[in-house]
């Protein structure tokens, strides 16, 4: 999804005209956010994408913070539902349905590059806005209820923990989201697909961990 067409812009200033300022100060942050990034503008340049006076937007966000952490909130609500929806639950078998998180993590940063810039890059305090951190953990929580499954294949004495595993897979996810997969000019080049690197290296994470078993020799 862009944010930076003649369309979305057009449509943000109409959905203030008929009284929906909110919603177009939160167009116009998105938008402001693809072009200059999270810090790249202030309260005023929102209000003035908007069509409106500088005094405007207070009547709905305490200051340009108040506004990136509903960006924020709106990017995580979707980001769950991104991830939920690829893990369905464990199907059709868990480590399929992991991969499918993975994948979902790589096509959200490409496809939402506001939204996840202001979830991550943009600096907001998680207790900003009254639903942010929710949002934030219900999104974690898909990840945590996917490494506790898998985790679960694995006998008791073996079983690794599944907040540790969680943790790790998401600090890989993003990383490489944010390097490689990530939808605007912050992308770098890599010699493969983004998805192949992940799958990659959570095969070597798992194996680590005894919860896929290492291919045997030829022969043996």
């Amino acid at each position: 999804m862009s944010w930076s067409r003649q369309g979305d812009r057009d449509e943000g200033r109409r959905g203030y005209h008929h009284g929906n300022l909110r919603e177009a100060l939160i167009r116009a942050a998105l938008e402001l956010i693809a072009q200059k990034g999270p810090a790249g503008f202030t309260f005023a340049d929102a209000a003035r994408w908007a069509g409106v006076s500088p005094a405007a937007p207070y009547r709905h966000f305490r200051d340009r913070d108040a506004l990136l952490a509903d960006v924020a909130r709106r990017g995580f609500e979707l980001f769950e539902a991104a991830l939920a929806h690829a893990w369905n639950e464990g199907r059709p078998e868990p480590y399929r349905a992991f991969e499918n998180v993975g994948r979902a993590y790589l096509a959200f940063a490409r496809n939402e590059p506001a939204h996840y810039s202001a979830m991550f890059e943009a600096g907001i305090a998680l207790d900003a806005d009254s639903g942010l951190r929710e949002a934030a953990n219900r999104a974690f929580e898909v990840l945590r209820r996917a490494s506790e499954t898998l985790a679960a294949l694995v006998p008791p004495e073996k079983r690794p923990p599944a907040m540790m595993m969680s943790l790790h897979i998401w600090a890989m996810s993003h990383g490489i989201a944010s390097l490689f997969a990530r939808g605007d000019a912050g992308r770098r080049t890599l010699p493969m697909q983004p998805e192949e690197l992940l799958e990659a290296g959570v095969l070597v994470y798992l194996r680590g961990l005894g919860l896929i078993a290492a291919p045997q020799p030829a022969g043996e």
